[in-house]
This record gives C-alpha cells, sequence and structure tokens, in this order.
C-alpha cells in the first residue's frame, strides 16, 4: 500500500493541503451548525411534533454509519481530492432540497443523502491532514483542526439567530459557505493523497480492533458528547439551575473545547506513547463527572469544572486521532479513519439512550453516573493494552 503525500519519516509540514481540509471542512462545520436548528425550527413551524423532528434528526447518526464504509472505496477511485469535491456538490443540493421539499417523509432521504456526504467529507479532511502533518507536529496539527471546527459549529448558530428560518435566505447563505469551501480543496488537488490498496486489503471494521485505544476513545467521546450536550439541560433543571443557567454551562463546555484542544495537542507531541495521555484525559472525566454533584450548588465552581472538563474530554477525539496516525498510513489509515468515525457514530446512538436510561432510573445522579461509566470502561481497556504492553 502506498500514499503519494508524506511518508513517516517525512518532517516537512504540507500546508497548502493541510490548509485546505481544515478550512474546508470548518466551513461545512458553519454550515451543520447552522443548518441543524434551522431545519428543525421549519419542521416546527410546519406542525411536527417533537418525536418526529428528533425521528427525523436521528436518522444522521444512522446515516453517518452508513456512510463510513464508502469513504475509502471512493477516494482510490475518485482520489481524495475530487471524492470531497463530489461530497460538498451531493450535500449542498441535499441541503437545499429540504426548502423545496413539501412532504415530510421527503425529508429523510434527503437527510440521508445529506449526512453520508458530510460523513465522507470528515473521514477524508481527517486522513488528509493526518498525511501532511508530521509526527512530530501531529498533534498540534489535529489541535488546530478541532480548535477550528469548533468555531465553525458554534458560528453556526449565532449566523441562524441573524438569518432566521423564513424564506430562501438562511438555505442561500449555507449553500455559498458550502461553495466557498469547495475552493481550498481545489486549489490543493494536486497535493491530495493517492491511496492505493495491496493485495490483502481487509474490510475496514478491522481496524476498529487494530488500534482499539484510539477507536473507542472517539466512541466514548462521542457518547459523551451528543449524550451529555441533548440531556445536560434536563440534568440542569432537575438540579434547580434555570434554563439561562444550564445553557450558559453548556457554552462553557464548548469554550473549554476551543481553548484547549491546542495546548493538549502540542502535549500529546512530547509524550512518546499517547495512550498514557488518553488514560489521563479519561481520568479526568471520571473525576469531573464524580465531582458534578458536589459543585452543583455553586454556579461558578461548575463553570470551571465544565470548562476543563469539557476540553479535556474533547481531546480524547484529537489525541485519538492522533494517535491513529502515528500508527498506521496510507490505505490502512483512510480505512481507519472510517472505522473511527464509525465508532463515533455508534457513540452518538448509545450515548443519549445510556444517559437517558440513567436518568430516569436514578434520577439526576443517573446523569453523572451513565458518564462514568464510559470514562470507566474506557480507562480499563487502556490499563489492559498497557498492561499488555509491558508484559
Amino acid at each position: 500500500m502506498t500514499v503519494d503525500t508524506q511518508q513517516k519519516g517525512d518532517e516537512r509540514v504540507h500546508w497548502l493541503p493541510m490548509i485546505a481540509a481544515i478550512s474546508s471542512i470548518s466551513v461545512v462545520g458553519i454550515a451543520i451548525g447552522l443548518g441543524m436548528p434551522l431545519l428543525s425550527v421549519i419542521l416546527e413551524t410546519r406542525g411536527h411534533s417533537a418525536s418526529m423532528i428528533g425521528l427525523n434528526t436521528a436518522v444522521a447518526g444512522l446515516a453517518s454509519i452508513a456512510g463510513a464504509p464508502l469513504a475509502t472505496p471512493l477516494a482510490m477511485r475518485l482520489g481524495v481530492a475530487w471524492t470531497m469535491l463530489l461530497m460538498i456538490a451531493a450535500g449542498a443540493l441535499a441541503f437545499v432540497g429540504f426548502h423545496f421539499a413539501p412532504a415530510f417523509w421527503m425529508w429523510f432521504p434527503l437527510r440521508v443523502a445529506l449526512h453520508i456526504s458530510l460523513t465522507v467529507l470528515f473521514i477524508l479532511s481527517e486522513f488528509w491532514i493526518s498525511t501532511s502533518a508530521p509526527p512530530h507536529r501531529r498533534g498540534l496539527v489535529l489541535g488546530i483542526y478541532a480548535t477550528v471546527l469548533s468555531l465553525g459549529f458554534a458560528a453556526g448558530p449565532w449566523l441562524f439567530a441573524h438569518l432566521g428560518s423564513s424564506g430562501f435566505l438562511p438555505f442561500g447563505v449555507t449553500i455559498a459557505l458550502v461553495t466557498l469551501a469547495a475552493i481550498p480543496v481545489l486549489a490543493a488537488r494536486n497535493e491530495s493523497p493517492a491511496i492505493v490498496a495491496d493485495s490483502e486489503t481487509s474490510h475496514f471494521l478491522r481496524y476498529i480492533w487494530m488500534v482499539p485505544t484510539a477507536t473507542f476513545a472517539v466512541l466514548v467521546f462521542g457518547a459523551v458528547e451528543t449524550g451529555g450536550f441533548s440531556l445536560f439541560p434536563v440534568y440542569g433543571n432537575r438540579i434547580g439551575y434555570s434554563e439561562a443557567d444550564a445553557a450558559l454551562l453548556l457554552t462553557m463546555i464548548g469554550l473549554g473545547n476551543v481553548l484547549l484542544q491546542i495546548p493538549i495537542g502540542v502535549i500529546s507531541d512530547r509524550v512518546s506513547d499517547r495512550r498514557y495521555l488518553l488514560l489521563a484525559c479519561a481520568t479526568v472525566g471520571l473525576i469531573g463527572t464524580v465531582f458534578m454533584p458536589f459543585f452543583a450548588q455553586n454556579w461558578h465552581l461548575m463553570a470551571a469544572l465544565l470548562f476543563v472538563w469539557g476540553g479535556v474530554v474533547a481531546a480524547m477525539y484529537t489525541i485519538g486521532l492522533a494517535h491513529l496516525g502515528s500508527q498506521l498510513s496510507g490505505h490502512e489509515l483512510a480505512s481507519a479513519n472510517a472505522a473511527f468515525v464509525l465508532c463515533y457514530g455508534v457513540g452518538m446512538v448509545i450515548g443519549p439512550q445510556a444517559i437517558g436510561i440513567g436518568m430516569d432510573a436514578f434520577g439526576p445522579s443517573g446523569f453523572g453516573w451513565s458518564l462514568a461509566l464510559f470514562f470507566a470502561a474506557y480507562m480499563l481497556l487502556v490499563l489492559v493494552r498497557l498492561v499488555r504492553k509491558i508484559l
């Protein structure tokens, strides 16, 4: 297997493709941040129930799982850059289709098409970034990627607040942003990695078990992020916070995510085995969930805790991706990226269910206990892997 960009020993940073991948996927992040609330509000104004809106939104997670296996075969056939451009075009067409689709059932295939396109984009952009960064800078580069992507997601709701949900304007702005995402990819197309499979190519799912400390890190992050964010307002209400105070605490989690990714990424570049840092992040995640009930009576203490907790837990994604890139290259790395994103989608599906069941069974404390269970299980996995290495 070969990849005609950086090899393991190449110390150069390939700036043009790295900037192309980061800027394009971040612009798409803005579009997602704007599009998700936009579509929900439109469905509500059309008279659809919350359960139906939730059902249509849940299709996104299933589409992500379905789209993950498509990334590597498409990139092998068309090339990384051209596949990304195709997915940008397909995603834009699917998104504008929501504006013109009169029947609710039409929104399901459109949602599937949109999120398959976005999933392939995420997989290939992360693969491209990993191949453009030398090993000693991979954590820093992926920290920049995570930071800019987080800013993109945060900018989307801000745009939605100013554009509203009426008429074609929010759709037009989103299409314009997605079109902008194609420009840097097109400019760097000649530096995109060419993936060539060898005769022993196996199904991408085997990479889940090949680098489990990376793939299960993102599964835990997907579960905690999706479940925690969706149910934190409910948790906050049950422990006595107003809706506004709970929303501000969510903002603190997001702020920690934005500000801590680059410093933690730099630290990961100085660690000989990133699994120790992943273990440390999971430990902070576990300790944070244990202390939440004790800090809940003081909003400022809770905000400080969630700032650190949110940034460190989010680093499980960044460090996991860097660890993946340090272990594999070429076709294997592309397939492993697909497995990585698949595990994130699985986490998105099981996280809200597990946390919701925990809160129904144990009340507000079930929120923290459910989160703690994810972290504890992951810590056990990493400890087993490290002990096996020593023995």
